[in-house]
């Protein structure tokens, strides 16, 4: 028996303006715990938290909706002291939409410690190396238990480069996978959400896309990109994919969070985003900076007292300077990681809703697509 049926209404998508030019759209989206306005970027928070970033924190940057992981989760702390928490929501604090992911990244990210076959994935745990057996069907009960708006289908992301024969094993296996997600999920007020598959071979990308269509899901994503392939593949399996995709629905690149990528993809009707790109270059000490990636340890800003983007209205921004943002980022403060981790995710957030605002005024042709890297900072995001 397939599961009890998602309420339209409390996923109900619409599109509010288009672009003449391309196939970009502005969008509302409705959830169980509030609106998602696409595009948007969503922040990641692997194990219930976006790394060194308190929730009122994330929630200034102007995220909306948030990521979350089920394999880690799985493993620490368990469904089970989520569900007791009263789900995912109230154990991290975070009242708006949640996502989460369903594991099969990890299929592709832990090759190494897992066995793929048609009943599921045996992981090798990375904790002390108990075997983790995650089905479709295991997925699903932990994303119930976990609570989040959006539940994941568990799918089989291949590595690049692979051959046409393993990416094709990998569709059918995904595709059959989603079946079984579909026959298992609990409906109500979770969504399921399927992936298409397909790697860089076009033929294979449209089977998936027609077959995941097919199931009349409340949305759907393109996985399997931004795993090592050439840009330039990325932008033509974005450009292949993206007109088989229900129009009514909303449609969600995984994995990408480039300025440039998620402006491509906006152009050809993608509404949804995440990446760890804009927490890990954080923790790193590089920050995003008019289209560019500033190394805060370069000597060059010690004696730079003007704000980081006099433009953003980030923590960072407003109350501090390049030079004390290399002082700490020098000397290894977690404050410096905490507040280029802000600013990172603020950028993000705000070119998103600046495309969304350039669709809605008729320039999003003009000031994003085709997207050009030297003139970002004349952007007023």
């Amino acid at each position: 028996m397939r599961g009890e049926a998602v309420s339209a209404q409390a996923f109900a998508f619409s599109v509010t303006a288009r672009c003449p030019r391309t196939r970009a759209r502005r969008g509302h989206w409705q959830t169980p715990h509030g609106v998602v306005h696409t595009p948007r970027f969503m922040p990641v928070g692997t194990a219930a938290t976006v790394k060194g970033i308190t929730i009122p924190q994330l929630a200034e940057t102007g995220a909306e909706m948030v990521l979350a992981n089920t394999f880690h989760l799985h493993l620490q702390p368990g469904e089970g002291v989520v569900a007791e928490a009263g789900g995912l929501h109230r154990f991290m604090g975070w009242q708006g939409p949640l996502l989460t992911d369903s594991g099969g990244f990890q299929v592709f990210s832990l090759a190494a410690i897992n066995r793929i076959d048609d009943d599921g994935v045996v992981f090798r745990s990375p904790r002390d190396g108990a075997p983790i057996l995650l089905t479709p069907e295991r997925c699903m009960a932990i994303q119930r238990d976990l609570g989040a708006d959006v539940a994941m289908a568990f799918d089989q992301c291949p590595p690049y480069p692979a051959t046409e024969a393993l990416v094709a094993e990998a569709c059918r296996r995904t595709h059959l996978w989603l079946e079984r997600c579909l026959l298992h999920h609990g409906g109500g007020e979770q969504a399921l959400f399927g992936i298409v598959q397909g790697g860089c071979f076009s033929q294979l990308r449209r089977e998936s896309a027609r077959v995941v269509a097919s199931m009349g899901l409340p949305g759907i994503a393109v996985g399997g990109v931004s795993v090592g392939e050439p840009v330039e593949e990325m932008h033509r399996i974005v450009a292949e994919v993206a007109p088989l995709l229900p129009e009514d629905r909303p449609h969600y690149l995984m994995g990408v969070g480039s300025l440039r990528e998620m402006a491509v993809a906006v152009a050809h009707g993608f509404d949804l985003f995440d990446c760890v790109l804009p927490t890990r270059l954080g923790r790193h000490g590089t920050a995003l900076v008019g289209g560019e990636r500033w190394n805060l340890r370069n000597a060059r800003f010690r004696h730079d007292h003007t704000p980081l983007d006099p433009g953003c209205p980030c923590l960072a921004c407003r109350h501090h300077t390049r030079a004390y943002l290399h002082h700490l980022v020098r000397v290894e403060e977690m404050l410096g990681r905490t507040l280029l981790s802000l600013h990172n995710l603020t950028t993000l957030l705000r070119f998103t809703r600046a495309m969304g605002q350039a669709i809605a005024e008729g320039c999003f042709s003009e000031d994003f697509a085709p997207w050009e890297p030297a003139s970002a900072a004349a952007h007023t995001w």
